[in-house]
């Protein structure tokens, strides 16, 4: 297995969270739907994607933050939701938001987040919620609320749950509640092996407290039967009409993720939504659809300013970061780039994570003949 001194990149934060995690948690967090094409097509469709290199420009002073959804950043990143980020790592939101706080990023909770937003606020960083529409929608108001007392400005909400993907993996680890003896020995075994994660997580960690769904799924003991309930709650008969009900509820500012087709980019700009994410949800939904950052151009079109956009999924660089701003988006979420970071090193891992993104945008913006954010432009990509 691979050992560094240092870890130097993302990749490298990838390797060091396969080796930390049980094999189970970390198909949970790489694993997307079926033969996962789209999981691999949002990492490679960057490297499609040809920055163009510009010298003898007066780049001496370098600004990379940027204004989000009313709020100043550092970067223009956010640590987008993950869920069940708390089996990375023991209280593994705190420690992220954390991260996030030092770096001046934002942090965006997810609902099933194994810390509950009010344990995350209580970090003081920026911080952003995110809700699926529940069959409960008295539990949902209720998140809502919970959400607006702990000082939480900006709402992600996931449109692309309609239905919950199939992902093979979590199938053939028993993350997805296999039952016999056999594959309950199997799941025993592969968290025995790990000893340092095992002590760190689950013991001291205690995470199956299941964080803002606590009372709303009380008799959970299981991660099986905690996933069920969350599965059951997701909700196929919401369309756009069902969003008059978002807005009622909540008085902030509020993301559409999950958008990938320019026709619903233009009907959540049009209807006065804040900003979209594109998003495929990181593969995790349905496979076969087309990398986020090849949706992107199609749906900044489309929106022609009415709101902000943001993008998600397979980036694992500054570099990436930067391609998807010269391509319109406003800024990125990031999901298992800053989840690998905390199943390597915790919160460590997340600043690392973090100031390696910020170099290495740094330094492509000094080699495309950058100064800020704002001249990050479709000019600074090679057309071929």
């Amino acid at each position: 297995m691979a050992r560094f001194i240092a870890p130097a990149s993302i990749e490298d934060y990838r390797t060091l969270a396969q080796q930390r995690l049980p094999r189970q948690f970390f198909d949970y967090l790489e694993g997307g739907a079926y033969a996962e094409q789209t999981c691999r097509e949002n990492i490679t469709a960057f490297s499609q994607i040809h920055l163009r290199q510009r010298v003898l420009k007066d780049v001496s002073e370098r600004d990379l933050s940027a204004t989000l959804l009313g709020q100043p950043f550092a970067l223009p990143v956010v640590l987008g939701p993950v869920g069940l980020a708390g089996l990375n790592a023991r209280r593994g939101e705190v420690q992220a938001a954390r991260a996030a706080k030092a770096a001046g990023v934002a942090f965006c909770e997810s609902t099933v987040s194994l810390c509950s937003i009010e344990e995350v606020a209580a970090t003081d960083a920026q911080l952003w919620f995110q809700l699926y529409m529940l069959k409960d929608r008295g539990y949902a108001i209720e998140l809502l609320q919970r959400a607006q007392r702990a000082g939480v400005d900006v709402l992600v909400f996931t449109v692309d749950l309609a239905v919950l993907g199939a992902r093979y993996r979590d199938v053939r680890n028993g993350i997805a509640g296999s039952s016999g003896l056999r594959a309950k020995l199997s799941k025993v075994v592969d968290l025995l092996s790990h000893p340092q994660w095992l002590w760190d997580a689950p013991i001291k960690g205690k995470p199956l407290v299941f964080g803002n769904l606590a009372a709303a799924v009380p008799n959970a003991k299981s991660l099986p039967a905690f996933k069920q309930w969350v599965d059951d709650q997701f909700d196929p008969s919401v369309t756009w009409d069902d969003l008059n009900w978002l807005r009622e509820h909540w008085q902030g500012k509020i993301v559409l993720k999950g958008i990938l087709d320019p026709e619903d980019a233009s009907i959540a700009a049009s209807i006065g939504f804040d900003a979209i994410a594109v998003s495929n949800h990181g593969g995790r939904q349905l496979d076969n659809v087309e990398a986020s950052i090849h949706a992107l151009p199609r749906c900044v079109d489309a929106v022609a300013g009415r709101c902000e956009v943001l993008v998600d999924g397979g980036i694992r660089s500054g570099l990436d970061i930067v391609k998807a701003l010269a391509l319109g988006a406003n800024g990125c979420m990031l999901g298992r780039a800053w989840a690998y970071g905390l199943a390597a090193k915790g919160e460590q891992g997340v600043s690392e994570v973090l100031a390696i993104l910020r170099a290495e945008m740094d330094v492509a913006m000094a080699l495309t003949g950058c100064r800020s954010i704002a001249e990050i432009t479709p000019d600074i990509l090679l057309r071929r």
